[in-house]
């Protein structure tokens, strides 16, 4: 079964998708063993993992290469955050096979000016394309995919760039036309109304597919009530999480001018070992070294 149909059937079962993001293959397995139905394989969080900003910085190469190693530690489907598209339709055309090559269950382009700039940055550039030309890179993943079940998710970032409701419902019409699966729907607004106002607006047949990072209140039970969201996506919390465990523990060590007290409060080097599959390693040594 193709990862594609894999994450459709967990919608048809249970309704909605809980999808966390992930930066490496690590924070995949940890997301994996968490109970998650599959991940985000986040552009944000790859920028973040290098240090850079999020704004067309990561190459494609770049983030494939993540996605293919995420793909071999885990086996939940992947949906790919491949930004624009890394440039017009013709390069949308590159994008989707490789990352269905890859492995990718869908991959989700957004109708943004490449470069991009990230979403919820306060006073961030927020260029979008003509609807005539996002149409064209949409219709292309459609016409490209091989396996019917590759997800092609549009996002339309009208709401961050303040074009209100109805430019986001037509964009989004316009992309579902256009042969998109899924319509993902943005919002920095601090709490849920924009984005419940939107879904509960929206006269498409395809589900909508939303990223509470800046609403975090619009939780399952409130989102299942809308009744026209099949997955929700949480969207850079691998890597605040990251960052937050990081920061303290570093200055704990340093306040303490030591690992004594620190170390009783982090995983056992064991525990890496687990992650690692140091326990096949072994088995492996046993069986083939002389």
């Amino acid at each position: 079964m193709s990862q594609g149909r894999v994450i459709k059937r967990k919608i048809e079962k249970a309704g909605l998708a809980h999808v966390m993001a992930a930066h490496s293959p690590l924070s995949a397995r940890l997301a994996e063993e968490a109970g998650f139905d599959a991940l985000w394989a986040s552009g944000f969080e790859l920028s973040a993992l290098y240090g850079l900003p999020d704004v067309s910085l990561v190459s494609m190469t770049q983030h494939l290469d993540m996605v293919r190693a995420m793909a071999e530690q885990s086996s939940l489907p992947i949906v790919a955050d491949i930004d624009t598209g890394f440039g017009n339709a013709i390069n949308v055309i590159y994008a989707v096979k490789q990352y269905e090559r890859a492995g990718a269950a869908a991959v989700v382009i957004e109708d943004k000016t490449f470069p991009k700039v990230t979403s919820l940055v306060a006073g961030g550039r927020q260029e979008l394309l003509r609807v005539e030309e996002f149409e064209g890179k949409i219709r292309a993943a459609a016409a490209t995919r091989t396996d019917k079940d590759f997800l092609v998710i549009a996002r339309t970032e009208a709401l961050i760039a303040g074009l209100g409701e109805n430019e986001a419902l037509n964009r989004a019409l316009a992309y579902e036309a256009a042969g998109a699966d899924m319509i993902l729907v943005h919002s920095k607004q601090k709490t849920p109304d924009e984005v419940e106002s939107f879904v509960r607006a929206w006269s498409g047949k395809v589900p909508i597919v939303i990223v509470p990072t800046a609403y975090p209140e619009m939780n399952e039970e409130r989102i299942k009530a809308l009744g026209k969201i099949a997955i929700v996506i949480y969207g850079n919390h691998a890597i605040r999480a990251s960052v937050t465990a990081m920061k303290d523990v570093f200055a704990r060590i340093v306040s303490d001018r030591g690992i004594h007290n620190v170390n009783r409060d982090i995983v056992s080097v064991e525990e890496v070992f687990r992650l690692q599959n140091m326990d096949r390693v072994k088995t492996d040594e046993k069986l083939f070294l002389a």
